[in-house]
Order: C-alpha cells, then sequence, then structure tokens
C-alpha cells in the first residue's frame, strides 16, 4: 500500500495534544508512519512536501519532520502535468499547495491524507478524482479491520 500524507498529517504530532480528536489523529499518524517504518506501507512524499518542511521556521520541529520524510520510498516530483492538474484542483475551489499535494498522489500513491476538514470534504466530491482520500483515523480503522 502507497500511503501519501499531506504536511498537515506530518505537523499533527506537534499540535496541541490536549484536543482529544487531535490526540487520536496524532496516533494515527504516528501508526502509519511506523508502518512504513517497518516497510508494511510505502510513505510516499513529493517536491511540496520537502519544500513546505524545508520551510519550517521551527528547528526542532524541521528536524523532526525531515526524520519522517526520510522514511519515504518515493518522491512525486512536481512535473508540468502535476501543475496542469493541480490548477483543476484549485478551480474546484481547493487551496494551491493542497491542490499540489493531492495531484502529486495521484499518480504516486493508493491512498491521499488529511487531517485538514475542509480539504477533505472537498476532495471526496470531486468527480474525477484518481485517488482515494481519507483522514488517518479512519483509514487506519478501515485497513487494521
Amino acid at each position: 500500500m502507497k500511503v501519501y500524507l499531506d504536511n498537515c498529517c506530518f505537523n499533527r504530532p506537534f499540535d496541541d495534544q490536549s484536543n482529544h480528536r487531535i490526540h487520536l489523529e496524532s496516533e494515527a499518524v504516528k501508526a502509519i508512519l511506523s508502518q512504513c517504518d517497518c516497510g508494511d506501507w510505502d510513505l510516499v512524499v513529493s517536491d511540496i512536501s520537502l519544500y513546505e518542511i524545508a520551510n519550517t521556521p521551527e528547528p526542532e520541529r524541521r528536524q523532526k519532520l525531515q526524520s519522517f520524510i526520510k522514511l519515504a520510498v518515493k518522491k512525486a516530483a512536481l512535473t508540468q502535468d502535476i501543475r496542469q492538474r493541480a490548477r483543476m484542483f484549485e478551480m474546484a475551489g481547493i487551496k494551491a499547495f493542497d491542490a499540489l499535494h493531492l495531484a502529486s498522489a495521484e499518480d504516486y500513491a493508493d491512498i491521499f491524507l488529511t487531517v485538514d476538514n475542509k480539504l477533505y470534504k472537498k476532495a471526496r466530491i470531486l468527480n474525477d478524482l484518481r485517488i482515494d482520500v481519507s483522514t488517518p483515523l479512519i483509514w487506519l480503522n478501515e485497513v487494521l479491520q
């Protein structure tokens, strides 16, 4: 299984864990990364993932995020086709960086995971999307049953 996590997922373990939902999503992200580390699933990242992580202002967080990225077995290059596809997603109301993540994942992964509710809802109603979209918590619950 090739898994693409957007940067919201990678950053979830650094969010305020006193919120029950955030804590559960963080644990799901950690479990998915652990499965990727064990080789059970393949983590896919993209040029846009690397760009966003490289521009993380907090050095400690950036270093931890870079350690997550090192688990990736595949990197989606930001091609002209991916940019064109992302523009189509933008016209459907998806933010530019989110659109680039989604377009990158389409050709390289089996599942696109996000903890961004707005992105999740918008992506789920795209008519011609060529990848499944879920949240880490929902998806992990489905695949482990």
